[in-house]
């Protein structure tokens, strides 16, 4: 109890300057022709708001959203239902997330309003927590085209990883949100169709154009700044709103919808040169390939993969003097799912035991072994 009054005290304090800039100005009177007119104050900002306490009503009325801070839903679930997306409801929800460093949000719903301030909230609430791995796991058939484009541009800047388990669909406008993370995951079905008006005033397929070519020049901007090929735009044009066409493994891939975000790929290689020295960028880009090659190669098992990148990087002078701190093989170790580094250490104890004491390792053989975590690939 103690802990989470120290908490609340301590985000209300960070907080106390902003609050006076969410409230509206004083009006303004004209004075005589000779006073010089004050400027028009300026709007306050969605982000600037959500750095203060008071929060704006907002409902989330599309869906349903649960706060895990596990990877691991399987074994842990998909945590307790967000019943609010005021300030303390979210404080409550996401403290416990804090210490380890992930917040999972699962949502399973429409794209609307409400998605879209859940995602700005969750988002706000944890970079004050320093929460720094944050993972939308959604399942959603699609919504509006407008929300998807504000969630989608507010998830981008605030480093999300994206899932679309197995089981699960991102369908639609979801296509959408789904381009903004920094990384996608995908064991459901994607799918996409046509954009559809709803309260379209059109008579004739001129009209509906016109009607349309506004959303499709923004969709098309959107995919571009994130990464994503425009061919997904052209391909929502031709298929009926009725219908829905289920993206394949490849397709994913060649439209950049699938795994790490290129457009961010290649801004986070442009902050590290900054930081490092183009020289540190081009080993650690020779590092990686090799990695793959060695270290991922078939057969090679979870259990090796740091042990390999720490023999490994020496070859290309890691760790580097200059930044220590971004070593390839620490990248590494900090990208692998929780679970697996659990399993890593698990196996690691285990194989001590085992040549310590070999009668029990043949004991454990017989006995049933526990399921293996999952995480999306």
């Amino acid at each position: 109890m103690a802990a989470s009054l120290a908490l609340l005290c301590a985000l209300a304090l960070a907080a106390c300057g902003k609050d006076e800039a969410a409230q509206p100005g004083a009006a303004v009177t004209l004075g005589s022709q000779n006073d010089v007119p004050k400027p028009a104050q300026v709007p306050v900002s969605e982000e600037d708001i959500l750095k203060g306490t008071y929060w704006p009503p907002a409902k989330l009325d599309g869906g349903v959203a649960r706060i895990s801070c596990e990877y691991d839903y399987p074994r842990f679930g998909d945590g307790d239902k967000l019943e609010s997306l005021d300030f303390f409801s979210l404080v409550d929800a996401m403290s416990p997330c804090q210490q380890r460093g992930v917040v999972r949000v699962r949502y399973q719903g429409k794209i609307g309003a409400g998605f879209t301030a859940l995602a700005q909230r969750v988002a706000a609430m944890a970079a004050r927590m320093e929460i720094p791995t944050r993972i939308l796991d959604i399942d959603s058939s699609g919504g509006h085209v407008e929300e998807a484009l504000r969630a989608g541009d507010s998830i981008a800047e605030s480093g999300w990883a994206i899932w679309v388990r197995e089981e699960s669909v991102c369908h639609s406008a979801c296509v959408l949100v789904l381009a903004a993370g920094d990384t996608r995951s995908i064991e459901g079905k994607v799918g996409i169709h046509r954009l559809m008006r709803d309260r379209s005033t059109a008579t004739s397929r001129a009209e509906l154009s016109r009607e349309l070519r506004q959303i499709n020049q923004q969709v098309r901007d959107y995919l571009e700044r994130n990464g994503v090929a425009t061919a997904v735009s052209d391909l929502m044009m031709t298929v009926a709103n009725r219908d829905l066409r289920i993206l394949t493994p490849d397709e994913l891939k060649q439209y950049g919808l699938d795994g790490t975000n290129a457009a961010q790929d290649d801004l986070d290689r442009i902050r590290l040169a900054r930081k490092c020295g183009d020289d540190f960028v081009r080993r650690r880009e020779a590092f990686r390939r090799a990695f793959d090659a060695q270290c991922m190669g078939t057969g090679k098992s979870f259990e090796s993969m740091p042990e390999c990148a720490e023999q490994l990087q020496a070859k290309f002078g890691f760790p580097d003097k200059t930044c220590p701190g971004e070593s390839p093989a620490d990248l590494y170790a900090r990208d692998l799912p929780p679970p697996l580094l659990e399993e890593t250490a698990v196996a690691g104890e285990e194989g001590k035991s085992a040549e310590a004491k070999p009668a029990e390792k043949s004991a454990e053989k017989s006995g049933k072994s526990e399921p293996a975590a999952k995480s999306p690939k």
